[in-house]
This record gives C-alpha cells, structure tokens and sequence, in this order.
C-alpha cells in the first residue's frame, strides 16, 4: 500500500523512496542532514550566480537582441522576462510554440508581452504531425511513464526549433525558465552542455519504423549542417543560479500585473491541456502524481506550500482520474489520439529505444 511522507508529500510508489517509523522519507533525511554538501551547493549556486550576471550585464549580442526567452506563459517564463527586460535592460525576443496552450495561459502570454513591450515569436507546428508522434508514445513509454516520454521528446522539437531561429538571427543566448528540480540533472542543470548541443538529436529509430518522413528531419536538431567549426548559441536556466521561491514568484507575477490571479500561473493548471492526458497515464501506471518528485523537492527546500500542495495534489489526481472539470481533457485528448486508456502502455521492450530518444 502506497504511504505519503509526512513532511514533502513524496509517495513510497516512486522508486527508491522509504519511509522511517515517524512517516518521513530518506529524502527528506538526507536533505536535514546534508552539513557540508549543503554549503558546497551553495557555493556552487553562488558561481553560477556570478557567471549568470557576468552574462546578463554584458551581453554580446550583435544583431537586434541579446537573447532569447523560451516563453510558455507560465509562472516562471512571465517573471523571467520581466527581469530581463527591466532589470537588465536586455534586448529579448520572446519565443513561444503555439501548440494545446490553454486560454488563461495565452492571457498571461499577451499580458506580459503588452506590459512589457517585447517582440514575440510564435511559432505554429503541424497538429498532425505532433497528433503522430505523441500516439506512438503513450503506446510505448518508457519506463518512466508517459509525462517523461512525451515532454522530454517535446523539448528537443521546441529547443532545437530555438536554436536554429537564434543562429538565424544572431542570437548568442537562449535562456529558459526551467526552475530547481527541472529538467533531468544529465539533461542540463544552470547550462546545457555545449557538447550536447554538438549532437544530432534526430530520431534516427523513429524514421526507420516509418514514424516520420525523410521531409520530417528539419524538426530536429542537427548541427552538422552548420559545419565542424561552427559557433552554438549558450542555453541558460537563471533560476538555478538566483535564490528561488515559488509562492514568491507567484505572487510577484500576479502583482506586476502578468496574470490576472495565483489561478492563472499555478504550474500544473497553467500546462497544456494535454498534460491532464499525461497525468492520467501515469497514475495508471505508475501510481502517483508524475510531478510529485519534482514539487516535493521545492516543499522540501522550503521553496513550495506543503499545505498548498497536499490540497491540489489531491484535486488534480480526482479530477484526472475521474475525467471531470479540468479532467475532462484526458478524454478530449484521447478522442483527438484515437486512443483508448487501455493503449496508455510503458512498453520496456521499447525502454532502450526511446531512452536514445528523451
């Protein structure tokens, strides 16, 4: 029987999590009890912080803008801009994939943007094409269910997209919104690794088994085609390096007038919409909330509510599971998929194949 840690929500159905008698996980221990490592991460925050205003107050932008925002409309994206913008004095163009945003989300998107007097980017990709790729993945996830799959897979379609429009213009950074607990550590943590963004993210397993046509590799990054010498923009994450509370950037959007309320930049309810599918997915199959691992951390660190959470947890898993109020995405999107719950499969036979790919 699944048990919740009495101090971070963290369920015992995520692996490697165990509770001691008093009901708190080794997570949470070995955060109490951490000493030493404790004040070395923050002497690594500290260096990050200070390469990260290096970057900002001295930008080396030569063309129209000093930066790239990748721009969701969330909580973090609103605020991030807003910094850039008037507390850095940057040139940014703002860049945001009109793919499944749900309304509130677009009305922080124009808000910010109007207040802010920015340029946006909007780019619009193929509903169908998109429609394919996320159908053969809900049927085949890897073994981290289906949120890990599909957004990991997301995220080299829209940051490979970034990276060609700032080599196009001229762009040296790309900064993100990603906050502490995001993405995967191997992905990137305040940097992605120029020796990443030096790799082909095409595919290839994808096109072989008829997925996606030759027409098709433009989607994906490929630095090959820019030659051996060529220069790749930096892609940065400032909440890694600057302090970082939720409920104070919540409220800070709210305040400068970026949303209209806390209802509006809460990070799961501002998602797209088919996110309520991917949490409904891995529920079934995994058992818990997919984003637990990730807000347990901030509630942990003392960045997040617990109170808050324990009380929206609860509502987003009823509300997915019965696929009523905002639930009743998990059907829209299985109609638009053409899919039925029982084809929502973690498929280890196809765990090494996709790991290549997320």
């Amino acid at each position: 029987m699944s048990k919740t840690c009495q101090k971070c929500l963290l369920s015992t159905q995520v692996e490697g999590v165990n509770l001691d008698t008093h009901g708190v996980c080794n997570f949470c221990r070995e955060w109490e009890s951490q000493g030493k490592d404790d004040l070395q991460k923050e002497r690594e925050r500290a260096l990050r912080q200070q390469d990260l205003e290096k970057t900002l107050r001295n930008p080396s932008g030569e063309g129209e803008y000093d930066c790239i925002l990748s721009f969701s409309g969330g909580k973090d994206s609103c605020y991030l801009l807003y910094k850039l913008v008037k507390d850095y004095n940057l040139r940014v163009l703002a860049y945001t994939s009109d793919f499944d945003i749900p309304p509130n989300t677009w009305d922080n998107i124009r808000r910010t943007v109007k207040h802010l007097n920015v340029d946006h980017y909007v780019a619009t990709p193929s509903k169908e094409l998109y429609r394919r790729f996320i159908r053969y993945l809900l049927c085949n996830q890897n073994k981290r269910g289906a949120v890990h799959t599909v957004c990991y897979f997301w995220l080299d379609i829209r940051e490979g997209d970034i990276l060609r429009l700032a080599i196009e213009k001229n762009i040296p950074l790309i900064i993100t919104g990603y906050s502490p607990g995001q993405p995967d550590p191997e992905r990137m943590l305040y940097e992605m690794p120029q020796e990443r963004i030096r790799e082909d993210w095409t595919p290839y397993e994808l096109f072989e088994n008829g997925l996606f046509e030759d027409s098709d590799k433009s989607l994906f990054w490929n630095p090959n085609i820019y030659g051996k010498n060529a220069k790749f923009p930096r892609i940065i994450a400032p909440f890694h390096a600057w302090n970082y509370n939720q409920e104070e950037v919540m409220e800070r959007v709210v305040e400068l007038g970026l949303a209209k309320n806390r209802w509006y930049v809460n990070p799961v309810l501002s998602n797209f919409t088919l996110n309520w599918l991917l949490i409904y997915s891995d529920l079934k199959n995994l058992g818990y909330n997919p984003y637990k691992p990730e807000f347990s951390q901030l509630i942990r660190e003392g960045k997040a509510r617990r109170s808050l959470w324990r009380f929206l947890f609860s509502l987003i898993d009823f509300m997915a599971q019965n696929k009523i109020l905002l639930g009743r995405h998990v059907t829209r999107s299985l109609q638009w998929l053409d899919l039925k719950p029982e084809q929502l499969c973690i498929k280890e036979t196809e765990t090494r194949k996709l790991a290549k790919i997320v």
